[in-house]
């Protein structure tokens, strides 16, 4: 299976590095979408990924309009605006699970225009949102045991 982690403009450096460090591991496909919050060589990116940078596949994008016009496949947009659970849909091969910024989330015509394609974390009434990092983990390992982590030990 493949899966993509798409984070429309990250803010804050350790959550990338923890995210990329999560993509290494589970083989999955990390996209940024710009503007970034800092630079991709920043040292705290780099901490967090730790010695996992060379095994990490990582693609840029300019804007979301162009990391539209550039993939292909079935969009899920994670929310906590969104109605459904993550674990209530099947994670389809060559998948992209995006993820907004963290002080905005996702652009709310992505979220409420794709209905079906937008999933939340279930949480507490009243409270934001998990953290970012966090978040793509929970979602990501939900897609790979629907897949029965094939190519996971």
């Amino acid at each position: 299976m493949s899966i993509n982690i798409v984070l429309v403009e990250p803010e804050i450096p350790a959550n990338t590095g923890n995210i990329s460090r999560t993509c290494a591991v589970t083989g999955t496909q990390l996209h940024l979408v710009e503007p970034l919050g800092f630079d991709i060589s920043d040292k705290q990116v780099r901490r967090a990924g730790l010695d996992y940078w060379p095994h990490l596949n990582v693609q840029v994008h300019e804007s979301l309009d162009e990391f539209f016009k550039n993939t292909s496949g079935v969009y899920y947009y994670c929310s906590t605006k969104a109605s459904r659970y993550y674990h209530e849909v099947k994670f389809e091969d060559d998948c992209y699970l995006l993820f907004g910024k963290e002080t905005k989330g996702l652009p709310e015509d992505l979220v409420f225009g794709n209905p079906k394609q937008a999933i939340k974390i279930p949480m507490k009434d009243g409270l934001r949102s998990l953290n970012l990092s966090n978040a793509v983990g929970i979602v990501v390992y939900e897609a790979l045991r629907q897949q029965g982590f094939d190519g996971l030990l």
